[in-house]
């Protein structure tokens, strides 16, 4: 492990000073860099790929227009986390003496796809009404404003439970819910979009995964402990106030955002009413813990205000 460094003063991010040689760049973990070459051919252009004059406003009536602007306009804040956060968790993986070769290549290319889910985000909002570029209700800016580039580049954060939340769990439940949305995708330029994503997010959760089981392997029940407490820890603070699913949410009014998901699904816009997407998490969550328990990472089960026990 690098030393560690701080700036003086009260609340600073403890940051690894980089020691770089000896410097390997074979492969060590075969599976992940399968996934960095998957990805490579899979390379494709959201301006060259999708016919955007084909999604037209004047198709839908207002209502529906105003609430593919919110939810399009809210993946694009979703997603946007990751281009900020990827390079970071880069960087990371690069300070850390004796990281693999391979996730770092492999991260590459996550943050170019995470770029163009970003761009085909903002496009469908745009065509469908026009972007919001900030939640309507301010109340969700503190849910989406998470500082995970701080938290990847923290020397304090070990690095292994982080890659077990954001990568394997988050982009796992993010892959099951992209799905969702594809098979509800009924208009040509939606299901080009959300079938190019779906693919990319399977790679980004077969990443996370892969990862946390080669390391695994290495964990004492220390460090298998911590690994579950991150993940209580994200599952209570984030999941649970609404960033992917946000009718989870409790202490924000809701049914906008329930209304939204019921008229887009109706109109083929690539969304799910808010029962089947909270359906789809549960499940996430009972086979998360079941993958993670072979791994002999005990998650136990998690209050939610409104689902109970889970």
């Amino acid at each position: 492990m690098t030393a560690l460094q701080a700036s003086p003063g009260t609340g600073t991010t403890a940051i690894l000073v980089e020691q770089r040689f000896p410097l390997g760049l074979s492969t060590t973990i075969d599976s992940i860099r399968s996934l960095y070459e998957q990805a490579k051919v899979g390379r494709w252009d959201p301006y060259r790929d999708v016919v955007w004059d084909d999604l037209r406003a004047s198709a839908f009536d207002e209502a529906t227009r105003d609430a593919a602007r919110r939810v399009w306009s809210r993946r694009a804040w979703t997603e946007y986390t990751g281009l900020a956060e990827t390079p970071a968790l880069l960087v990371r993986f690069c300070l850390e003496m004796g990281r693999e070769a391979d996730p770092k290549y492999f991260l590459t290319v996550r943050n170019t796809e995470e770029a163009w889910h970003i761009e085909c985000f903002h496009q469908i909002a745009e065509n469908l009404g026009g972007y919001l570029d900030r939640p309507v209700n301010p109340a969700w800016e503190a849910v989406f404003n998470q500082h995970r580039y701080r938290l990847a580049l923290d020397g304090r954060q070990p690095l292994d439970p982080y890659v077990a939340v954001h990568c394997a769990m988050e982009d796992g439940l993010e892959f099951d819910l992209s799905t969702l949305y594809r098979q509800h995708s009924r208009h040509p330029v939606v299901a080009t979009v959300m079938e190019k994503i779906t693919q990319a997010k399977q790679r980004h959760a077969t990443f996370g995964w892969l990862y946390l089981e080669n390391r695994a392997a290495q964990m004492d029940a220390t460090a298998r402990t911590a690994v579950a407490e991150h993940i209580g820890r994200w599952i209570g603070e984030v999941l649970w106030k609404g960033y992917h699913v946000p009718t989870l949410a409790t202490e924000i009014d809701t049914a906008q955002d329930r209304e939204d998901r019921r008229l887009l699904a109706q109109a083929g816009l690539g969304a799910a009413v808010a029962a089947d997407e909270e359906a789809v998490l549960l499940d996430w969550l009972t086979r998360s813990r079941q993958r993670l328990g072979e791994l002999d990472i005990e998650l136990p089960l998690m209050r939610h205000d409104r689902l109970g026990l889970v």
